[in-house]
């Protein structure tokens, strides 16, 4: 973390010091106080089932040199001397103000990634095609929000040469505010499906909150877009450049000879100039999508085919997301890190290019679809049907929405929790079977990935 001044922090959040401590040295910064270490800033946030401002003492004990409050719930006496305290009128405002003003003062060009889908994964794939040439940050976990995209933003300094971070949504104005925090160099869209249609009603809506990544764009400023989905295929670009991908013609990056095996990929990417295969060890076709998104996103930052292919052996996927573990008895496709439509059909895409004598699907709720609920998760079973699914187990306030779609009542079982079907599942796999575990992030489904391996 570069070095900031209590004063400069002061006049960015809008403060008044409360008390002026006697240390001004600040390497870190968190908002848990489980994190902090010696020299940090802590800022207190407010939450439905917990309040910062009730951490100030442990937070000076455990090394915070500057705490910015909007209680106050201390005892001055309580405190260290070294603790400065900064008290404002809104902690989560000032959080984003700051994250703001310190991103000012990097000299660190940012790749901000946003999409309904794939965002985790183009983030991978971009910072292991840039790590040949650059020394790249990148997003960690699921930091992408209006708390999480600023404590990333703040795990930077001028020995970065990029940053890629990605930002999430889920209505209109937060990537507006991510993005003013943010000012991304270079913006990628993966798509736009119907994550999030509970809070924004329609699919162009999603596109209108999707697009506000490029509210604070010039003319310097790149836009690179998927051109296989509907919504992204028509983007203008009167005021700032974009770049597109895709497998046709009208794409500036376009994918060619495709090869799909169960544990890679490999394509032929051609732009204006020339054309190099890329083999990526990574399964799906949806990822040779979201690696063309990075491609694109390399060679605007200058770097050639044969660095990238270098730079992907660097790659190191996050977990729970098309994660494949192979054992004696079966292989486990572990994809528990989130779910919606897009996303199901490209696990159930994996799941069918991957040899084994059954194939078990283990779908979740899909949340956040609003009145398009029921009818997604029956067309998922509908097309997990399609796609060669055998048994269909299914957990969640839609299991009817799901038989309807499976069509097939001797393949499919429904339970009303994790350990009910995790029994169900150790008492009825054979060798060689595929099981693909997938819902969205609340539902934990990791419980039922871990069972399978300690007993397979």
């Amino acid at each position: 973390m570069e070095q900031l001044t209590l004063e400069e922090i002061v006049k960015v959040v809008n403060g008044k010091v409360d008390i002026n401590g006697e240390c001004r040295k600040y390497n870190y910064l968190s908002t848990d106080t489980r994190k902090l270490r010696n020299n940090s800033i802590f800022v207190a946030l407010r939450g439905e089932n917990f309040n910062g401002n009730d951490y100030v003492k442990e937070a000076s004990e455990k090394g915070a040199n500057l705490c910015i409050v909007d209680q106050i719930k201390f005892n001055p006496d309580e405190l260290k001397g070294n603790t400065s305290i900064i008290l404002v009128e809104d902690t989560k405002q000032a959080l984003l103000s700051l994250a703001e003003y310190y991103r000012s003062k990097l000299n660190v060009k940012v790749i901000g990634i946003t999409g309904s889908t794939g965002k985790t994964s183009t983030k991978d794939l971009l910072a292991a095609f840039l790590s040949s040439k650059f020394k790249v940050f990148k997003t960690k976990g699921n930091f992408n929000n209006e708390i999480g995209l600023p404590l990333m933003i703040f795990e930077l300094d001028n020995t970065y040469d990029i940053a890629v971070l990605e930002m999430g949504m889920s209505d209109l104005g937060e990537i507006h505010r991510l993005a003013k925090v943010a000012r991304p160099d270079v913006a990628i869209i993966t798509n736009v499906g119907i994550s999030h249609i509970e809070n924004l009603k329609t699919r162009e809506n999603i596109l209108k909150a999707k697009m506000e990544i490029t509210d604070y764009f010039n003319d310097n400023n790149i836009l690179i877009i998927n051109i296989e989905n509907d919504l992204l295929s028509s983007i203008p670009s009167d005021k700032y450049k974009v770049v597109k991908v895709g497998f046709n013609k009208e794409s500036d990056y376009k994918a060619d000879n495709v090869t799909l095996n169960q544990s890679f990929i490999e394509f032929v990417v051609s732009d204006d100039n020339n054309e190099e295969e890329f083999h990526i060890d990574i399964p799906g076709k949806h990822n040779i999508l979201n690696a063309l998104l990075g491609i694109a996103a390399g060679k605007i930052l200058g770097i050639e085919y044969e660095e990238m292919k270098s730079g992907i052996k660097n790659l190191s996927v996050t977990s729970m997301r098309l994660d494949i573990i192979k054992n004696e008895k079966i292989t486990i496709i572990d994809d528990c890190y989130n779910a919606s439509p897009d996303s199901m059909k490209a696990a159930l895409d994996v799941m069918n290019s991957i040899e084994g004598k059954r194939k078990i699907a283990v779908l979740g709720t899909m949340k956040e679809l609003g009145d398009k609920a029921n009818e997604s998760h029956k067309l998922i079973a509908e097309y997990a049907s399609k796609q060669g699914v055998d048994i269909l187990v299914t957990i969640g306030e839609f299991n009817d929405a799901y038989r309807e779609g499976f069509k097939n009542d001797k393949g499919f079982k429904s339970f009303e929790n994790n350990n009910n079907a995790s029994e169900f599942l150790l008492n009825n796999t054979n060798n060689g079977d595929v099981i693909l575990v997938k819902a969205s992030r609340s539902m934990k489904f990791e419980s039922i990935v871990n069972k399978l391996k300690a007993e397979n």
